[in-house]
């Protein structure tokens, strides 16, 4: 580990965003049923400690990075919580993403154009991800793709947005850079001990991210690996940087 462990999360400026003001507010908007029990169900008090919080880590592979040209092909999904993972209770779909897949991100995901095109359209895979998502905190590492591609998603299909709070282990882990900066001595330190045991101290990447915490490697771009190892992540990020009384404020976005 060559993070510090900081004496109090600065927050940034700004009050968090009011989830459970944003559902009743949306609830009172949308048409879709799903949605509509989705936001009636509600989200956990934004004072809610991290130990009472439920949580699902959650992790798309896409056909590329813009939402509003490219498409989910995978998803993965694993329910947890700061003391357990429920692996069991993991879901995996793929979908078919209505366009032919490009050959650098089956690279990526090794999901072949032949795989998808047996798949169902995501509108079939949506009731079941999001009864899933349903009373949790989403869990991601990088909010900008789960976030953005679901709800492009569900314009696509429903003709209405769709939004909920994250917590973006990519984002805690870029803040903790932000602060880990004690003075040339300790940047130094920590420096070479990234360098002698090859670990990259800078890369905001899931598995390099995963390696300042010592968890194990695992294969990368498989939606329900991914997932599986954000949540492990954020439960070690949890322990080392917070406690488990942390309001879920400072974290969700």
């Amino acid at each position: 580990m060559f993070f510090p462990r900081p004496e109090k999360w600065k927050r940034r400026k700004g009050e968090p965003l009011p989830w459970r003001g944003l559902y009743e507010k949306r609830l009172a908007q949308v048409r879709h049923l799903l949605l509509r029990e989705f936001y009636q169900a509600g989200v956990v008090d934004a004072g809610t400690a991290l130990a009472d919080v439920p949580m699902v880590a959650l992790d798309f592979e896409t056909t590329g990075f813009d939402p509003d040209k490219d498409a989910i092909v995978s998803i993965g999904l694993v329910p947890f919580t700061l003391r357990r993972i429920f692996s069991s209770r993991g879901q995996y779909w793929v979908v078919n993403p209505g366009k032919r897949l490009k050959k650098e991100s089956v690279v990526f995901h090794r999901i072949t154009h032949s795989e998808v095109q047996e798949r169902p359209d995501l509108s079939e895979v949506l009731p079941g991800l999001i009864t899933a998502m349903t009373q949790s905190v989403v869990v991601v590492h990088y909010r900008q793709i789960e976030r953005r591609f679901l709800d492009a998603a569900v314009r696509q299909r429903w003709e209405e947005g769709f939004i909920f709070p994250v917590i973006d282990t990519m984002d805690i882990e870029a803040r903790l850079h932000r602060q880990d900066d004690k003075g040339w001595w300790t940047r130094l330190k920590a420096h070479l001990a990234a360098r002698l045991l090859g670990r990259d101290r800078q890369s905001l990447r899931l598995a390099a991210s995963r390696t300042r915490y010592n968890l194990p490697v695992y294969s990368p771009h498989h939606a329900l690996t991914d997932a599986l190892a954000t949540a492990e992540l954020f439960q070690a990020q949890a322990a080392w940087h917070f406690t488990p009384q942390t309001p879920v404020s400072d974290l969700w976005r």
